[in-house]
């Protein structure tokens, strides 16, 4: 009597997996073999025997046999893999740029097919679609612990992985630097040393060493500007306009507590009880933390109904120098602290704007800390100050504190610098986008 199909299979995947363990390539071979006239379709046999074919220096059968594998196990992120690994070393870089994307869709933690979709697209003469996957590669390998040094690298990929991250590394130089360049012909080299250095510093090339110790930017820090804390209110002459019309802009805020409650949202972007709030935000009494704003402005996008509602105080926004960078700045905003909330200690992100608050209802037990200075706010006077130095804000009143905030360019910037900073943030952030586009999402089969 004949054993059943699945038997026969069993053994001969046995004995080629034993065999393989041992060395003895060539019996795997053979139990493979046999394997795959019981199977036809089977991934296991059919990835052994094309590595196999490989190695003979039959790439073509090699290619053969993953298809076929493939076309078996459409979803298996590993056989993609190695069917586009092979097609890039046999030279057929289109279809292994396609094999390779469709296994980071599968599977977007395969960091080293990352690596490999990258060496494929500079071979095709793709150098920015290269860069991006490469960084894409690095990113990922070590959010995972991996390519951080050479121990957290396997051998066979350091020489690869130190290629790829002078690659990227060459690549954003030479994107950022085409951005700047026009303003270099236009103000000249020299007006431009302290941006320069500022690209370095974000590029890692250089360390950036503020004169003081306090001050650590989360993003981009500009070298060659005293560091201070708070800002003398002459270095802001604008903002007398604002305090000259403190009376209408409160006016139109007590408008909006009393009518439009509803059109505030919470600072950070989501419910009180988000992960990010409960890092940032803490209560000192029985009432729920809570940083609410009604925007103006945010992330540089116009709220129009925002500022229709309150057109006066919109329209003296409008006339002041603000920073104004693509999806960045400005950041207007009345900023409501609800009793009992305290935003714990944090740093912005770069001291080439910096931070005002036009202080506008201020109950007792209201203050702002900066870099260890303790500043208490008085209703209808600005104040003005580097949020690169760690701050925080409290409110141990039973009453909520509302102050206006705005963004203004740091005065130690030249019109020039201004300029460059505002076009390289922006192109910094498209490549971040370009970047976060360019990594394939998980296919939706579940």
């Amino acid at each position: 009597m004949n054993k059943p199909p699945h038997a026969t299979s069993e053994s001969c995947r046995e004995q080629a997996r034993f065999a393989w363990q041992r060395g003895d390539l060539a019996a795997a071979e053979l139990a493979f073999l046999r394997l795959l006239e019981e199977l036809p379709g089977d991934a296991e046999a059919l990835q052994f025997l094309a590595t196999r074919s490989w190695e003979r220096g039959d790439a073509p059968r090699a290619i053969e046999l993953l298809l076929a594998a493939h076309r078996a196990q459409p979803q298996d992120a590993g056989v993609l893999h190695r069917l586009g690994e092979i097609q890039m070393l046999a030279g057929e870089l289109q279809a292994a740029i396609g094999n390779l994307r469709k296994a980071l869709q599968i599977a977007p933690g395969m960091f080293v097919a990352g690596l490999r979709l990258g060496v494929a697209l500079e071979q095709q003469g793709s150098r920015h679609e290269a860069m991006l996957a490469y960084l894409g590669a690095i990113d990922t390998a070590q959010a995972q612990g991996r390519w951080l040094s050479d121990d957290t690298t396997a051998p066979g990929l350091r020489e690869a992985v130190k290629h790829a991250t002078r690659f990227v590394a060459a690549g954003r130089r030479e994107l950022f630097d085409a951005i700047i360049e026009p303003l270099r012909e236009r103000y000249g080299r020299s007006e431009l040393t302290r941006v320069d250095q500022c690209l370095a510093i974000y590029l890692g090339e250089q360390t950036a060493a503020p004169p003081d110790s306090r001050q650590r930017p989360t993003f981009l820090y500009f070298p060659g500007i005293p560091s201070q804390a708070f800002y003398p209110r002459e270095r802001f002459p604008a903002h007398a306009r604002l305090e000259a019309a403190v009376d209408v802009i409160g006016e139109e805020l007590r408008a909006v507590l009393a009518q439009a409650q509803d059109e505030l949202v919470p600072f950070l972007g989501a419910p009180s009880s988000s992960a990010v709030a409960a890092e940032l935000l803490s209560a000192s009494g029985p009432q729920q933390a809570a940083w609410d704003a009604f925007f103006f402005h945010r992330h540089g996008v116009r709220h129009d109904a925002s500022c229709a509602r309150c057109p006066r105080t919109s329209a003296l926004l409008d006339s002041l120098p603000l920073v104004r960078i693509r999806e960045h700045a400005p950041e207007t905003l009345y900023s409501v602290l609800r009793p009992g909330t305290h935003i714990l200690p944090h740093r912005g992100v770069t001291n080439t704007r910096l931070v005002t608050h036009l202080p506008l209802i201020v109950p007792p037990d209201c203050a702002l800390r900066v870099g260890g200075e303790t500043h208490v706010w008085q209703e209808g006077r600005c104040v003005t100050f580097d949020d690169t130095f760690e701050h925080e804000a409290w409110n141990r009143s039973g009453h909520d504190r509302v102050v206006l905030i705005l963004d203004s360019w740091n005065p130690d910037l030249s019109e020039a610098e201004q300029r460059a900073v505002t076009d390289l943030v922006g192109a910094i952030g498209d490549f971040n986008r370009a970047a976060e586009t360019a990594r394939p999402l998980p296919s939706g089969n579940g």
